[in-house]
């Protein structure tokens, strides 16, 4: 029994981060709007203007480029390609395939960080809202009135948003379950299904809609002017460049980016004294961009070989990572493909949520032999049964036995889901650092998860909860009665889901369970942090017409799942933008 579950673990894993289950045809992608600006890098002339020039495709950076179009020329670099025809992107169903996919042009780009945790970052038109599990929330009023953001247009500015890509999503048996359960253990009151981020239970929003379909930043693009708006694709930015001569500080005037044959293509900011070039690469590539562009610690610049235009030696530090742990609960009922729905707001600093699946290991009837034979991430059923098999014995032979294994497991052996938590901030931080002069490698990142007490204490509290739901009266009818809790912790600390040692006391430890166990659930923050490398408007210190607008600045996560924030504030800002250039109300 004990080998059936751990595989059952190693399948229903790959449900919460890579559901592979959903009754879609495989034909059924969204269609692609009629982006006319929408171009390959290679298109592009070796030599352009613009009024403001956006760095990253991502989550912020489409609705800002879409904004600032009203009224200026803007050009929008993405060093990914688009996720519109591309099923793995744009259907539930194949979730998982994307961030399985390790090829150099994947819309994935997998890192692990030195603390052992095997991460992602997004390379894709839409940034990681082409790669997430589509949980749709708003932050809280207080994290708005901390940044002194104005209250009425973030109002305005989610609205927007939502417009375009967020949905209620269906409430089923396990998602039902696991909300009664939060509520028999007193994460309440049960706020109902909102987009507001209220203490105790929620069902929150979704940017997949009924029919499985995602919809992402790319679609906000939709707002954009055609006339005015410019987005080069595969256009990977290596450096800003800066006008220095007879300047009391160094201004942002221009752009050096490759395109994916290799060649050189340089963007200038159009003559105009308001003119900006905009950095909205995420927490992962903003920082970098901006090392490789001479601004960083000193030191640490001059070690790469590159020349110091400005040592600020707060760029890569404060980089935070919102720790993960789960649990992982099999089934004896069947149970419904669900990502995250509900989730339980504590007043202790924690949230919960929870994901589910079933026949996750198949697709049509066919093994992932017949279909993703290569197939082997970290996280897949394929990688669990490959874990029972010593590195040097790591062979293609072997390799094709452990995935004719889950192969030959019943579709009943793949039920079950997880109950999940986060914590709240974290208070935890490390730094980034440069690993090479290639703006298309990962820099080396350390998030130092649980360094600091409260963050511990938070996450017991948060297993502490889930233990309680499990054992709850709501969620009897979806566990096994005579696994005992504690077995469930042992089963889900046995699973090879990270590079970090395991303890013999993870299932007594709760301490220990955190530090054991944990994943990342892809909320990594900071590095341009307000306040340290830019202030309240998000222009870099020290220099003039350069501005960080993404999920870099953080000082923590906003809400329960930072992407609505993160789509809002591209939003915010961008109105902010001309606001403060031409006056008036410019929303439309």
């Amino acid at each position: 029994m004990g080998w059936l579950l751990w595989k059952l673990f190693a399948a229903v894993l790959a449900a919460l981060l890579f559901p592979h289950g959903f009754c879609l045809a495989d034909t059924v992608v969204n269609a692609a709007p009629n982006y006319t600006f929408m171009k390959n890098a290679m298109e592009a002339p070796a030599v352009s203007y613009y009024d403001y020039i956006i760095v990253g495709g991502g989550t912020a950076g489409c609705p800002l480029a879409a904004t600032l179009s009203k009224n200026f020329r803007v050009l929008l670099l993405e060093r990914g390609g688009a996720p519109y025809g591309n099923a793995n992107i744009t259907n539930l169903e194949h979730f998982s395939d994307t961030l399985s996919d390790v090829a150099p042009d994947s819309p994935s780009q997998r890192f692990i960080s030195e603390d052992g945790v095997i991460n992602a970052r997004a390379r894709v038109l839409g940034g990681g809202s082409c790669l997430n599990a589509g949980f749709y929330t708003r932050t809280s009023p207080d994290y708005v009135r901390t940044l002194g953001w104005d209250g009425a247009l973030v109002n305005r500015s989610y609205q927007w948003v939502e417009r375009k890509v967020a949905h209620e999503p269906p409430m089923r048996q396990w998602q039902s379950a696991v909300r009664d359960g939060l509520l028999e253990v007193g994460v309440t009151p049960y706020n109902g299904f909102t987009y507001d981020h209220i203490v105790g239970t929620k069902v929150g929003g979704s940017i997949f809609d009924a029919e499985g379909h995602r919809h992402t930043a790319a679609d906000l693009l939709e707002y954009a002017n055609p006339e005015r708006a410019t987005v080069f694709l595969w256009a990977t930015a290596h450096r800003i460049l800066f006008r220095v001569r007879g300047r009391p500080r160094p201004m942002a005037h221009g752009v050096v980016f490759r395109d994916s044959a290799g060649k050189l293509h340089r963007a200038y900011l159009a003559r105009g004294s308001r003119n900006e070039i905009i950095i909205s690469a995420g927490a992962m590539g903003s920082p970098q961009l901006l090392m490789l562009s001479g601004i960083g610690p000193a030191e640490h610049l001059r070690s790469m070989g590159i020349r110091v235009l400005l040592d600020q030696p707060m760029v890569g530090q404060g980089m935070s990572d919102n720790p993960m742990n789960a649990v992982f609960v099999p089934s004896p009922a069947d149970v419904e493909v669900s990502l995250i729905q509900v989730v339980g707001i504590t007043p202790f600093g924690s949230y919960i949520e929870a994901a589910s699946g079933v026949n996750f290991a198949t697709r049509n009837g066919a093994g992932p032999t017949s279909s993703r034979s290569s197939n082997l991430g970290i996280f897949s059923p394929q990688a669990g049964q490959l874990a029972t098999v010593p590195p040097k014995q790591r062979t293609p032979e072997a390799i094709a036995k452990a995935m004719a294994a889950i192969d030959a497991l019943d579709a009943g052996s793949f039920r079950g889901g997880f109950i999940l938590e986060k914590i709240m901030g974290p208070l935890s931080t490390g730094h980034l650092e440069l690993r090479s002069l290639d703006a298309g490698d990962n820099p080396r990142v350390t998030f130092n998860y649980f360094q600091e007490a409260e963050d511990l204490r938070r996450c017991v509290e948060g297993v502490r909860t889930i233990e309680r739901i499990i054992d709850s009266k709501a969620f009897a009818s979806f566990r096994y009665p005579y696994l005992s809790v504690g077995a469930l912790l042992n089963m889900t600390a046995s699973f090879p889901i990270n590079l970090r040692p395991r303890h013999d006391n993870d299932s007594i430890s709760l301490e220990q369970y955190c530090r054991d166990t944990v994943l990342t659930i892809w909320h990594y923050h900071g590095g341009c942090q307000v306040g340290r490398v830019v202030d309240a408007d998000y222009r870099v210190l020290g220099v003039d017409s350069l501005r960080v607008i993404d999920g870099s600045t953080f000082n923590y996560s906003p809400g329960t799942n930072p992407q609505a924030t993160v789509m809002m504030l591209g939003r915010y800002m961008g109105i902010k933008i001309q606001e403060q250039r031409l006056g008036g109300n410019v929303e439309g």
